[in-house]
């Protein structure tokens, strides 16, 4: 493993690995137990994109491991004045030893593994978000125990959410549904993969697929970039794609309620179902740290 650019170009061999070191460095960190690996190394964060948690999980974690992070907004690089993607990987490459990236354009990524010669940490972008769903499988796993055989809900936008969703859960053995609005489906690419895998399921009606759910996830109606279309999308959603107690009363007994935050509460989730499993929602955030620190112990460690 390489670079962490989707979980499409990841085996479920590795993603196991990676959860499973996730969980020792927890348990280490849980425990005051040093584990300096990535000590003199330096992570370049790249935001194009604004971030709370994905900057800060990156910058502690990278800290805990004793290396440092440096922020590189795009408004310090010369990609905001135009300078190709290719030349800035080939210069970041001879200063850092991992780069992490929150943008848009799937292919920025991919140009900079291309080009560059150290470890790329995809941090999100329009078609995935590797990261966050680590994260989201180790928090399904330590409160049911295991993933395999699980079922799996997303309701809402077929996002970059739940593009990584569908893939990280079926790779892990778990059985996903999905039901988003006609007109807002998950990548093609996505689906493509998922014809494979028996237990995947496209609804429109969340009700069907929230039926039988071990955990449900959800986020927002509009993400970053997609401002303009707010109101738009709000007509489309409103009043159908949203975590509430109608929904959950289709799910298992015990099912768990995930959200990648921020939570807008009243449009895709009510703010009770939000409060009752707040706990299971800031574990998942949490776990943000941890799972990077194993993307990033994975790829950097020499």
């Amino acid at each position: 493993m390489k670079h962490l650019l989707s979980l499409l170009t990841t085996t479920p061999q590795e993603i196991e690995e990676l959860l499973n070191l996730a969980d020792q460095l927890k348990y280490e960190n849980k425990h005051g137990i040093s584990h300096h690996r990535l000590k003199g190394q330096t992570l370049g964060m790249i935001f194009q994109k604004s971030s709370t948690r994905t900057r800060v999980s990156f910058e502690t974690g990278m800290y805990q491991l004793g290396g440092q992070a440096l922020f590189l907004s795009s408004r310090d690089l010369q990609i905001g004045r135009g300078e190709p993607i290719e030349d800035t990987a080939r210069v970041l490459s001879r200063y850092l030893d991992g780069i992490m990236i929150r943008t848009f354009a799937q292919s920025e990524v991919e140009a900079l593994a291309k080009y560059g010669s150290i470890p790329i940490i995809n941090g999100l972008t329009d078609f995935c978000h590797p990261c966050q769903v680590l994260a989201d499988l180790l928090t399904v796993r330590e409160h049911k125990g295991h993933l395999d055989g699980l079922q799996m809900c997303y309701i809402g936008d077929g996002n970059n959410m739940a593009n990584s969703l569908i893939v990280g859960g079926l790779k892990t053995g778990m059985r996903v549904s999905v039901a988003c609005p006609e007109g807002y489906d998950p990548d093609k690419q996505v689906l493509d993969f998922a014809k494979a895998y028996q237990g995947f399921r496209l609804y429109r009606d969340p009700m069907q697929a929230a039926a039988g759910a071990d955990v449900i996830f959800t986020d927002v109606w509009a993400s970053m970039g997609q401002e303009d279309e707010a109101a738009a999308r709000r007509e489309v959603f409103e009043g159908v794609y949203q975590v509430n107690k109608t929904l959950l009363s289709a799910a298992n007994s015990g099912c768990m309620v995930q959200h990648c935050l921020p939570a807008h509460r009243g449009e895709e989730i009510t703010a009770d179902v939000f409060e009752a499993h707040a706990d299971e929602i800031f574990d998942e955030a949490e776990n943000r740290l941890h799972a990077q620190k194993a993307v990033m112990v994975t790829l950097m460690e020499r």
